[in-house]
């Protein structure tokens, strides 16, 4: 194993540890997109993204929010409308911290990664390429 995959197995590794049980995932339609961009004097860009997702299996919905902030460049974000196929990848919110606060803590996926399964595109490029989700249709001719 040479350095570089050393050192991404120990950071893959870290963050595992640290956020391993907060990890989740949401697959669904969008029920609404809400994007904001914002600009300090030009220097400073951020971008806001707000998606509401019903889920397919659990019948709830899900709100997700991502966040960037990114010097002199505009962050980027995929195209997502409403009613697209999602496939969203994040972090629940820590209840350690509502606790110590004792604020109310806004229930959201912060999102790391989205695969929008209708038009094939990811925030993030995933290595082994597009997820294939299988799905069974059933024919009522061979009843």
């Amino acid at each position: 194993m040479g350095f570089k995959d050393k050192l991404s197995q120990s950071y893959s590794n870290a963050f595992i540890n640290r956020y391993g049980d907060r990890i989740t995932q949401v697959q669904g339609r969008a029920l609404s997109v809400k994007t904001e961009e914002k600009s300090f004097l030009g220097i400073l860009n951020t971008i806001i993204v707000t998606i509401v997702v019903k889920q397919d299996s659990a019948r709830t919905i899900a709100t997700c929010v991502y966040k960037k902030k990114r010097w002199f460049k505009k962050p980027e974000f995929i195209p997502v409308s409403q009613g697209h196929s999602l496939l969203i990848q994040g972090l629940k919110p820590d209840y350690s911290k509502k606790k110590k606060k004792k604020k109310k803590v806004k229930d959201y996926i912060s999102i790391m990664n989205v695969m929008n399964l209708t038009n094939k595109r990811d925030l993030v490029p995933v290595e082994g390429g597009q997820k294939k989700i299988q799905r069974v249709r059933q024919d009522r001719r061979f009843k």
